[in-house]
């Protein structure tokens, strides 16, 4: 298996992704959201605000990660301010319990460190959460959403 960072060549494969991974997540595709996808990845790879990576098996593309940078204001908590929040990672069902997101997750806080970030946050599918809780995250119930 071969983990790379995702280009802008990608970006198809990206979005053919992500709408995998909604879907898998038990999410209606009931809209088009290509041209959206499109414009995201365009922008956070070319602002390097997103770390995307790929996981290749015999050249066929099985899992992603990604890490996305945010800038927040500084709390006594948090000094810098700086965020990065864990989303878009899917793997194909066939690969799945094999320890691939948990190494694409080790990938994406290396990169996050290695950046002088030290807060990390996401929002986990059930699927997802025994991964991330098995690698230390913690559930913080400190979300509230608003569809306006």
């Amino acid at each position: 298996m071969k983990f790379r960072k995702a280009t802008t060549k990608d970006i198809d494969v990206l979005i053919n992704l992500r709408k995998k991974q909604l879907i898998d997540e038990g999410i209606e595709a009931d809209i088009e959201i290509d041209q959206e996808l499109r414009q995201f990845f365009e922008d956070t790879l070319k602002d390097r605000s997103l770390v995307q990576l790929l996981v290749e098996d015999n050249e066929r593309i099985i899992a992603c990660g990604a890490v996305v940078f945010y800038q927040f204001p500084p709390t006594y908590t948090n000094k810098s301010g700086r965020k990065a929040y864990i989303t878009n990672m899917y793997t194909d069902k066939e690969h799945r319990g094999k320890g691939i997101a948990t190494k694409l997750l080790s990938i994406l806080v290396e990169e996050t460190r290695q950046i002088g970030i030290s807060k990390i946050w996401l929002g986990a599918s059930i699927l997802g959460r025994p991964v991330y809780k098995k690698f230390g995250f913690t559930e913080i119930d400190e979300w509230l959403e608003l569809t306006v």
